[in-house]
């Protein structure tokens, strides 16, 4: 059986993953919300994601490689509002789904 494999951006300092906050910060009184963690469908799109909006910064982060099956897992652990599913990273296109 093969399983569908998904790729993330992880930050080579301190391990936090790529994430999307697409309706702004949060204000004095209230802390910043988790954000949307980044998924891509092959790594050449993260690589292409990072090379076009963040060239500085493409030496800081890593791929990392994860199963269909261990996503709600990690949007779990790390209390991520959802997954934000680039489908287009150079414009970038990006859907939305909240965790449920």
């Amino acid at each position: 059986m093969v399983s569908q494999l998904y790729y993330l951006l992880r930050s080579r300092a301190d391990g936090s993953y790529l994430v999307a906050r697409p309706h702004g910060g949060g204000s004095p009184d209230q802390p910043l919300p988790t954000g949307f963690l980044l998924v891509f469908t092959a790594d050449y799109d993260a690589l292409s994601y990072l090379n076009a909006h963040a060239p500085e910064l493409s030496d800081k982060f890593a791929i990392e490689t994860i199963t269909a099956s261990s996503l709600k897992p990690l949007l779990n652990r790390w209390d991520f509002q959802g997954l934000g599913m680039v489908n287009d990273p150079r414009l970038p296109q990006v859907e939305f789904f909240n965790r449920s």
